[in-house]
């Protein structure tokens, strides 16, 4: 008779919020950039988000890339300007 080999298990959420946000940060997904290292999560409406797949792919994008430009426009990094 063979041997079983066990997988490894799925990891498990933390039970709370606060425990899933503190928890420690991971190596990103293969093929993410580096220097993205934190997940955003907003609620929105499934029109909403209809609309912005939609738009995403009329521009030849991904949801991911079309957000985080508009991220980077509406929040300029002002390090080092005087205000």
């Amino acid at each position: 008779m063979t041997d079983r080999v066990s997988k490894p298990a799925f990891a498990a959420r933390p039970a709370t919020p606060d425990a899933w946000v503190r928890t420690q940060d991971v190596a990103p997904p293969r093929g993410a950039a580096d220097t993205f290292s934190a997940r955003l999560t907003i609620d929105v409406t499934p029109e909403l988000r209809g609309r912005i797949k939609i738009a995403a792919f009329r521009r030849g994008e991904t949801v991911a890339d079309m957000v985080r430009a508009l991220l980077l426009r509406e929040f300029p990094d002002t390090e080092g300007t005087a205000s």
